[in-house]
């Protein structure tokens, strides 16, 4: 199971219509419902009004949809090619390899039964391609991928949340693995590279919190504004911010990507704030930050000797789709 969910990844073609992400999410979604039985569909398909599709989780815990265990070959190929209409090779990779973890967990805790590496929950809710809005979801143990689309061509991708435990594999056939180590390395040699440059703003805290502020709800706010401004830093530096910032949204298919960036952009480049709490050297717990005015970026590595990070992306009007699903049916009326 575990090596065919990472092997199919790779592995399937992306269906006509490649460059429009709305068209290529309905084409695989319609497929994949149609691979099911009606016992199957019944778990996989919910109204797109049902409650649980802003039930945003990464701890583990049982879900609604229906997991790949669940599934025969041919429906999980359906379900990859589902997740691979909306992520890139780089999220495909990132995501795969976070499944692949439940199993090092598994043999780390002995305990297969909770670490099930087929344990993640596919959902599709509402009817593909309605221009009133419908989306999906993958989920399990540090990985929520949810997808909004509204009026046939509007994509929204928020929240979007991916885990490591560990952070770092330092045992075993995995030994070395760090699925989201760009995450943790570009934010560390910026924050280092502030400090050397005598903006000591950027240290909000000796003692990093336990865990993402914004955790598991469902709406996300504002917190206090923490660190340096992006006004207030060179070409170079901004830059290095722009990278750590596309690391987020480059989970995603480059136009989906795009779309986003220019909207994070257009809100105000110079009104976005990075900050860093905890040790700055590699083993130390920290926590980091981006917030501009649309947008929040989270990530911490606190939990088991700071060996376990939690990296998430929030938007303050637009998670599950809520400001494109508000414009659409006010343009309606």
């Amino acid at each position: 199971m575990k090596n065919l969910l990472l092997s199919l990844f790779f592995t399937l073609p992306l269906l006509a219509g490649e460059a429009d992400p709305a068209a290529t999410s309905k084409a695989a979604a319609d497929n994949f419902l149609a691979s099911l039985d009606p016992a199957q569909k019944s778990k996989a398909a919910l109204p797109f009004t049902s409650d649980e599709r802003e039930n945003f989780r990464y701890t583990p815990r049982e879900r609604a949809g229906l997991t790949f265990k669940e599934m025969t070959a041919a429906q999980r190929e359906a379900a990859m090619a589902l997740i691979d209409s909306a992520l890139s090779e780089k999220g495909k990779l990132k995501t795969s390899q976070i499944m692949s973890l439940e199993g090092v967990l598994a043999e780390i805790e002995n305990d297969p039964v909770k670490r099930d590496p087929g344990k993640y929950y596919v959902a599709i809710f509402g009817t593909p391609g309605d221009p009133k809005g419908w989306g999906w979801r993958l989920e399990g143990h540090h990985i929520s991928v949810n997808l909004t689309l509204v009026g046939g061509k509007y994509v929204s991708v928020t929240p979007s949340f991916l885990g490591s435990n560990p952070g770092e594999v330092r045992q075993g056939a995995k030994k070395g693995l760090r699925v989201l180590a760009a995450e943790e390395d570009l934010a560390r040699t910026l924050a280092t590279t502030l400090l050397a440059a005598g903006k000591t703003d950027v240290i909000f805290s000796d003692k990093a919190p336990a865990e993402i502020l914004s955790f598991e709800n469902r709406k996300a706010t504002a917190l206090d504004p923490v660190g340096v401004l992006s006004s207030d830093l060179t070409g170079i530096q901004r830059s290095a911010l722009l990278t750590l910032i596309s690391e987020y949204t480059g989970r995603y298919r480059p136009e989906i990507a795009a779309t986003d960036m220019a909207k994070i952009k257009a809100a105000g480049l110079e009104k976005i704030r990075f900050g860093w709490a905890g040790g700055t050297q590699p083993g130390e717990p920290y926590y980091y930050r981006i917030q501009g005015p649309t947008f929040l970026m989270e990530a911490a590595n606190t939990q088991n000797n700071a060996n376990h990070v939690h990296a998430t992306w929030r938007d303050f009007t637009g998670d599950f789709g809520r400001d494109l699903l508000g414009e659409h049916f006010s343009g309606q009326h």
